[in-house]
């Protein structure tokens, strides 16, 4: 289980190496063209929120810890779908990746 740390303001996302490493490309891709957009996940089930929502911008800083030292491999139509369920809704929901 990899983490996203976002502004360092919050904890850390837990997210799978596996689509961990394709939402780093995702993201990577729209931030190299300046373009911003939300990004949305379930919360830990002990949270007392059930939903997050982050703004992501060129500007705020972004960290990707992966657990496992081995690059993960990439499914090139993964990140087509994510980067159309991204550019048609504005937002890039995790939990429905």
């Amino acid at each position: 289980m990899g983490n996203l740390e976002y502004n360092s303001s919050r904890p850390a996302i837990e997210i799978e190496d596996s689509v961990l490493a394709h939402v780093k490309i995702v993201i990577g891709t729209k931030l190299r063209r300046n373009e911003s957009f939300m990004m949305t996940w379930l919360s830990k089930p002990d949270a007392s929120s059930g939903r997050l929502t982050i703004w992501v911008h060129p500007a705020i800083p972004l960290v990707f810890e992966f657990d496992q030292p081995t690059v993960q491999p990439i499914d090139p139509a993964r990140v087509a779908h994510m980067m159309d369920q991204l550019n048609s809704r504005g937002e890039l929901v995790l939990d429905q990746l």
